[in-house]
């Protein structure tokens, strides 16, 4: 039944030239736009910068509308296990990284829920302006050139 179907509908798409032509048409627009497509990936590229914790200058490549906590983690800087991505409630502040100064206005402030975590692990400790979780900050393409500081883990992160 099935093979009858598909011999009656290439008659029918054969019969009528003005459908196949569209066919054809839409088939091939989709071929070539295919570059087109990585180029708005491209466009989409935020390069910034993390220091990590033994103190070196890496290069770390994200994409706008991506958190900072997932760009770092596709870079290696931060262990993937050691967070839950994007989600704040289940945030324990192990993706907190350090804001470098000129950056800091360019970013919108913190929220309460942010503000809270980092309060509430920050263990007695005075909270530094500089911090923020990386799981709260969004790339967009005016952070292209941002630095961030990748601290050690914290005493009671390391297994």
């Amino acid at each position: 039944m099935a093979i009858s179907t598909l011999q009656k509908l290439t008659s029918q798409i054969h019969r009528l030239p003005s459908l196949s032509s569209q066919i054809l048409t839409r088939s091939s627009a989709t071929l070539t736009s295919s570059p087109s497509s990585s180029k708005k990936v491209a466009d989409r590229l935020v390069k910034l910068f993390a220091i990590d914790p033994e103190g070196q200058k890496r290069e770390v490549v994200g994409l706008a509308g991506q958190t900072l906590l997932r760009a770092l983690t596709n870079s290696g800087l931060i262990d993937p296990d050691s967070h839950r991505l994007e989600e704040i409630d289940a945030c324990s502040a192990e993706c907190e990284v350090n804001i470098a100064q000129e950056w800091l206005e360019k970013l919108p402030p913190r929220t309460y829920d942010e503000e809270y975590v980092l309060v509430r692990n920050s263990r007695g400790r005075i909270l530094n302006k500089h911090s923020r979780l990386g799981c709260q900050v969004v790339l967009t393409p005016h952070l292209q050139g941002m630095v961030v500081a990748v601290p050690k883990a914290k005493p009671w992160d390391i297994p």
